[in-house]
């Protein structure tokens, strides 16, 4: 029997994800069936929650029960509409973490962005979702902002798996790796035992071509340059990956039981419609990776990816396209630290709208 495209990208040592989760999708035996075709591993954040919550009528006996039991509050009315869909996503998959000794079938949940900008703040609320999910198949997810870096830290010396979200920068992504081995260090020191603490980078393509292709638009000509930026950074943060975890820090760590923090490639669906639909898929096949697609993509990939190892190949050519970009004015330190700051308003946003979706739904069912 054919393998799938997602099949052949496991034989590439990649990790198919899928960006999305609703309680229909666990319910109703549609992830199951993508884990049958090659599925491993759900992302979710605070879009993907707000659009599953405020479409139809899924959550409303949950919403009336929570409410019912004395709970008034939007977000601890959310947090418990998550934790079943997480833990009922977390036991889907269960098999995958098992069968795979931890590397895949993960399901994360991502922090309160509202919190992106407090160091303490995320720590506590990542101990607090581990806690509430009580399953070893978590991830939680924490912006990889500069204040967020040293929650990450934390975190990973406590003991809980860390999705680090919203990387665009190739500095960004270095810190992010230190954040993770320091924490793997400390856990070592306090007798944790690392083989049970996964992590992945979570480096954001599409948004990065946007933003480059937009700039490239004020300037006006260079057209050649167009949608080369996202994959360029892309191979430049595996290329780095492979750097960091090697050598005598990474050894030592690694001999206690340690796995490297896999780079995932994010936001992958095509936001320009010229480009080829898979290309954010294709343009970056590569060992020890992860790439999380939301649906469309996925269904994409099934019906006609072509699947072939690329993410190393011309690595040169990615270093060329940064200082052709930057020949050209286009200045890549603003265009990721703008991107960083808008993802976090972006899902800060959407926390807003999902709180106000869920007032609004408890508001109507207690009246009902």
């Amino acid at each position: 029997m054919a393998k799938t495209p997602l099949q052949e990208l496991a034989d590439h040592g990649q990790s198919v994800w899928i960006d999305y989760l609703s309680r229909p999708f666990v319910g109703d035996g549609d992830l199951a069936g993508l884990v049958e075709q090659g599925v491993v591993g759900v992302t979710s954040n605070p879009t993907i929650f707000q659009a599953a919550i405020a479409e139809g009528d899924a959550y409303d006996d949950q919403i009336r029960e929570i409410v019912g039991s004395g709970e008034s509050e939007p977000k601890e009315i959310f947090l418990r509409l998550a934790c079943e869909d997480i833990r009922g996503a977390c036991d889907i998959l269960r098999n995958v973490y098992d069968e795979g000794d931890g590397k895949d079938g993960y399901v994360s949940l991502e922090v309160d962005p509202n919190l992106a900008r407090d160091t303490k703040a995320t720590a506590e609320e990542a101990k607090r979702l581990h806690a509430m999910i009580e399953r070893p198949n978590l991830f939680i997810k924490i912006p990889a902002t500069q204040e967020g870096l040293p929650a990450i830290e934390e975190t990973i010396a406590s003991g809980i798996p860390v999705n680090v979200t919203l990387i665009f920068s190739l500095e960004r992504h270095r810190a992010v790796a230190d954040a993770y081995l320091r924490g793997l260090a400390r856990l070592v020191e306090s007798g944790g035992d690392p083989s049970k603490v996964a992590s992945v980078a979570s480096f954001f393509v599409s948004r990065v071509d946007t933003e480059g292709d937009k700039r490239l638009d004020e300037i006006g000509g260079h057209d050649d340059l167009k949608g080369k930026l996202a994959i360029a950074n892309a191979k430049l943060a595996y290329e780095q990956y492979e750097e960091v975890f090697s050598g005598s820090r990474w050894e030592e760590l690694a001999s206690k039981g340690a796995t490297p923090q896999r780079c995932l490639w994010a936001s992958t669906s095509t936001k320009n419609p010229e480009y080829r639909d898979v290309i954010y898929v294709e343009e970056l096949v590569g060992p020890e990776t992860v790439n999380t697609m939301p649906r469309a993509t996925v269904e994409a990939v099934l019906d006609h990816g072509k699947i072939e190892v690329t993410l190393t190949r011309d690595v040169e050519g990615a270093h060329k396209v940064l200082e052709d970009l930057k020949a050209a004015g286009i200045d890549y330190d603003d265009v990721v630290d703008t991107l960083e700051k808008e993802g976090v308003q972006k899902f800060a946003d959407s926390f807003k709208d999902l709180f106000s979706d869920i007032e609004s739904k408890r508001d109507q069912l207690v009246a009902a």
